[in-house]
């Protein structure tokens, strides 16, 4: 059964992660699902919990407080924010130049470049190193990508699985084993990925983007899409070639 409550005291993304840890103490709560934007969380009970037991475990942050049950959730309203700069992207625009730069160096023994090897490495290293930034905080991943991803949102284990899903595919593109199979995974599972962040920058939406987890507060923005669609189009080249 699913509650939703509204929250007061919310302002960002740390904020939600607090929230959170706090209600999952409760052992009847399944997942939480926190929104500082619309200021409410979305609970996924075994079983009935008591308001007063929500409003306790709430309220041992210091922070924030339960407030009434929301029966009919409203749609979130707009966040103002500044406009993301390249500073907001700089851990993810680091990451993909470390990857593009090991991606390059694997090709130094040979004699002539191989785009296609240089694709598999790219890919590998894409896949191992995001999956690692969500495997240092796999619920707070799964309660982060479920605000947006359509299979999340109707299957929360989706979320908790996702990330050893990436991690699989970044050993199966190192070793080079089924590479057939592995592409057209990859095709698939980025292209339903890259459904959820397509709506929401069309949508306008101002919600926190989970491609490196819990771990970095990034906005969601083109540039999730463009990182999904690489991988789909990389993995389609590779089996047209």
């Amino acid at each position: 059964m699913t509650r939703t409550y509204r929250v007061t005291g919310m302002h960002c993304a740390a904020c939600e992660q607090t929230v959170r840890k706090a209600l999952m103490m409760e052992p009847d709560i399944r997942e939480a699902l926190v929104s500082a934007s619309a200021g409410t969380v979305e609970l996924d009970l075994l079983r009935a919990v008591p308001e007063e037991r929500l409003r306790g475990l709430v309220a041992k942050t210091g922070s924030y407080s339960l407030a009434e049950e929301v029966t009919d959730p409203a749609p979130a309203p707009p966040v103002e924010t500044e406009a993301p700069t390249a500073t907001t992207y700089f851990p993810l625009i680091l990451l993909g130049a470390f990857i593009t730069g090991v991606a390059i160096l694997a090709q130094w023994p040979l004699a002539d470049f191989d785009g296609m090897l240089w694709m598999r490495h790219f890919m590998a290293g894409f896949f191992l190193c995001f999956s690692f930034f969500k495997l240092l905080d796999v619920r707070g991943f799964a309660s982060s990508y479920r605000m947006y991803d359509p299979i999340a949102r109707h299957v929360p284990q989706w979320g908790s699985v996702y990330p050893f899903v990436e991690l699989a595919l970044g050993v199966l593109y190192v070793t080079g084993l089924y590479p057939i199979a592995t592409a057209w995974i990859t095709v698939v599972v980025m292209g339903i990925s890259a459904i959820g962040p397509i709506q929401s920058v069309l949508n306008k939406q101002k919600i926190r983007c989970a491609c490196l987890g819990a771990v970095f507060n990034l906005p969601m923005s083109t540039v999730t899409i463009v990182e999904d669609l690489l991988m789909v189009g990389m993995a389609a080249a590779m089996l047209v070639g």
